[in-house]
């Protein structure tokens, strides 16, 4: 591909909620500009960008993916990203790279949950936008419908329509651009070839009301032309284009733009705009990052003669290539046998070749200067998020902050000895997704994969069984409850062993007594008189901290107690620190059934937001799960509900408030203490235990 300058490169993420035809479109543009013989599709397993099994398998795409092509003088560099809210940080991390977003809403359905939130990730990263009404060929299509729901949902700019179809459902044939006011009618055999011929008089009083609101909106965009269009002067098609083209620069304009991918009509026009209508990458001129030596804001201005810095936002491992990082240069030039520095990790990194993509498939590149994203293979350290720079001018740009995960599966390896495997294959898969969590829960002793929803552990199961060979099953984690006492004894705790030759003796009196919420455990020793040696003492205090691993209740660790060692004997020969260790063991053990046990559940404290509509039946099912709310708050259109909720209760809560909410709730939470279970729960518990116990004895 040849050199292009900045201001020939167009930088664009197309978004939307998942199934909405995102891939298509890009199927249909790649076919357009010749990258692809035929018209790739995602429904035959034959599409370019969702060429992953698991994507084929599910028909949608999971892990964005890019495409760099050549459109008229121009050079495109296209992200195609996921709209399933399993996957939906994926495309958050392609916003924060992209100068311009193509938003796709159906004609048939409107606006989802999930456009709404890109619509929010373009407004956080400043992206203009535009709008793609897809699937008028479909049936129940209604494009004036549609355009209302995007007019009424994305009412923070001027959603206007710079484009209407002719005809709609079957007899859907073409559009209508009101700028030139000329009608592209295409020939149905999806070659995307058309013909330009005056608007067909059956559209034209609408064309023109269109085109009316279209003028008005755009001369808003320059006081000049306003003043002349409110004299009565003639405005330009030129002049309209150049105010439309300043208003989505400066993100007061969405323009709506429609068609079918499956058709390919409206895609080659979509190219046109995106190339009208969106920015180069040096708009801004300059970009901000981090000084890295005084923490403070500083401006990296956007050009070729400057340092080289990039940010990179996608990292995935290919089975050839091997670890592929792709990345943004924001300033400066990138060559093959350069070595930069990963400011992020502080770490040196040497390029090898530089390649642009589309799909899976490579194309040389060369080089890489500022504007441009391109693909490096083999970096040992970089991972997404990290900035790759020059190290004589370092600079570090702010990664993007991603939700945390949602839901948690324990891992079962099937195969003995798959730990170390399972291990290192899920910290590659980490490397390509950062909404990944896995840890390992002390006390349960249970290996933990967290991630954004069920089918996000499932797809991430799937890639661990073909990348690398590992099988595992997922079972609901278990819950760490604890146990504690609400009473105080004195207990004696004596071993005494006699069986030839040396015995064992130790004498132990102790004093129990409870603790406040999550002070743990205390010792304390009150031997006067030396009735316990001194020798012995840190013994008896090992012997209770091994016993507290597993109280008398339901096997739970014992937390938030006292115990006070005050007395005891001792035999000049047959004692032992090993003998006061299991005396102390035997009289905790007695002292627990005294000091009146009881059952501890975590609790977690947990901020769900909500559409105004489904607070009721949040809270609701807040108050059956057992949850205590302990405030609300507004949030735009929305309800924050903040609430302290039983672990127990909130396991699978992911699904459940999807399902509630139609996917537009979403939540948080973190652990926040320990508080003790009802009685009626606490039966069902313990008694559960001591099943789960007897079947492992078996």
């Amino acid at each position: 591909m040849k050199k292009y300058e900045p201001d020939a490169i167009r930088n664009v993420g197309i978004f939307s909620h998942g199934g909405e035809g995102k891939t298509s479109i890009v199927e249909a543009m790649l076919f357009l500009a010749g990258e692809n013989t035929r018209l790739g599709s995602v429904n035959d397993g034959t599409s370019l960008m969702d060429y992953e099994p698991e994507e084929i398998e599910r028909k949608a795409t999971i892990a964005s993916s890019l495409a760099c092509f050549e459109w008229g003088k121009n050079k495109i560099n296209l992200l195609d990203t996921p709209g399933d809210d399993n996957f939906i940080s994926d495309a958050k991390l392609c916003m924060r790279v992209v100068d311009g977003a193509v938003v796709v809403v159906s004609a048939v359905s409107g606006v989802k949950v999930q456009t709404e939130k890109v619509w929010q990730y373009a407004n956080e990263f400043s992206v203009p936008v535009g709008l793609f009404v897809n699937k008028v060929d479909r049936e129940r299509a209604d494009f004036s419908r549609t355009v209302e729901d995007l007019q009424k949902n994305l009412s923070d700019k001027t959603v206007l329509v710079i484009q209407i179809p002719m005809g709609a459902e079957e007899n859907f044939k073409g559009v209508i651009d009101l700028l030139s006011m000329k009608a592209y009618a295409y020939k149905k055999d999806l070659s995307g070839s058309f013909d330009l011929i005056d608007i067909p008089p059956e559209y034209l009083d609408e064309a023109k009301k269109y085109r009316e609101k279209v003028v008005e909106t755009a001369v808003e965009m320059d006081d000049e032309v306003m003043e002349r269009y409110l004299n009565g002067d003639e405005i330009t098609d030129e002049e309209v284009e150049k105010c439309l083209r300043a208003g989505v620069w400066a993100r007061k304009i969405a323009p709506v733009t429609c068609g079918s991918a499956a058709m390919n009509i409206g895609i080659n026009v979509l190219l046109d705009n995106m190339v009208k209508y969106f920015p180069p990458p040096t708009y801004r001129n300059e970009v901000e990052g981090i000084n890295i030596k005084t923490g403070d804001k500083m401006m990296r201005e956007m050009s070729a003669s400057q340092p080289f810095s990039a940010f990179i936002f996608k990292t995935f491992t290919d089975p050839f290539a091997g670890k592929l990082t792709l990345f943004r240069v924001y300033s400066g030039e990138l060559h093959p046998d350069m070595t930069v520095l990963n400011v992020t990790k502080d770490e040196k990194e040497r390029i090898g070749q530089i390649f642009y993509l589309v799909g899976k498939k490579q194309k040389p590149a060369g080089f890489a200067s500022a504007g441009d994203i391109a693909v490096v293979a083999k970096l040992k350290e970089a991972g997404t998020g990290d900035t790759l720079c020059d190290d004589k001018s370092p600079i570090r740009y702010e990664s993007v902050k991603l939700a945390p995960p949602v839901i948690s599966f324990s891992l079962h390896p099937k195969a003995k000895g798959d730990e170390d495997k399972l291990n290192t294959s899920l910290a590659k898969l980490i490397e390509e997704d950062q909404t990944i969590r896995y840890s390992r829960d002390e006390q349960t002793k249970e290996f933990l994969l967290s991630g954004m929803g069920q089918v996000h552990i499932e797809v991430i199961v799937e890639k661990m069984k073909r990348k690398f060979g590992v099988e595992v099953e997922l079972h609901e984690p278990k819950v760490p409850y604890k146990e504690t006492i609400k009473g105080t004894t004195k207990v004696q705790g004596k071993y005494k062993k006699q069986s030839g030759g040396k015995g064992q003796y130790g004498d132990t009196w102790l004093e129990m007594s409870p603790l406040p919420k999550g002070s743990g455990f205390e010792f304390a020793d009150k031997v006067v008189g030396g009735s316990v040696p001194r020798q012995y003492i840190p013994a008896v205090e090992k012997g209770i901290v091994e016993a507290m691993h597993q109280g008398i209740l339901a096997g739970y660790p014992v937390v938030d107690f006292r115990v006070a060692l005050y007395d005891g004997s001792y035999h000049d020969v047959d004692s032992s620190e090993m003998a006061f260790k299991i005396a102390a063991s035997m009289g905790f053990k007695k002292g627990l059934e005294q000091c009146k046990p009881a059952l501890l559940e975590p609790i977690m404290k947990m901020e769900v937001i909500v559409p105004d509509e489904n607070m009721g039946d949040i809270m609701g099912d807040m108050n059956s799960r057992r949850g205590k709310i302990i405030g609300v708050e507004s949030s735009g259109n929305n309800q924050v509900v903040k609430a302290a909720v039983p672990m127990a209760e909130v396991l699978r809560y992911a699904p459940d408030l999807r399902s509630m909410t139609g996917g537009r709730g979403t939540f948080a939470m973190v652990f926040d203490h320990y508080e003790e279970v009802p009685a009626h729960i606490a039966e069902k518990i313990i008694e559960a235990a001591k099943k789960e116990k007897e079947q492992q004895e078996k």
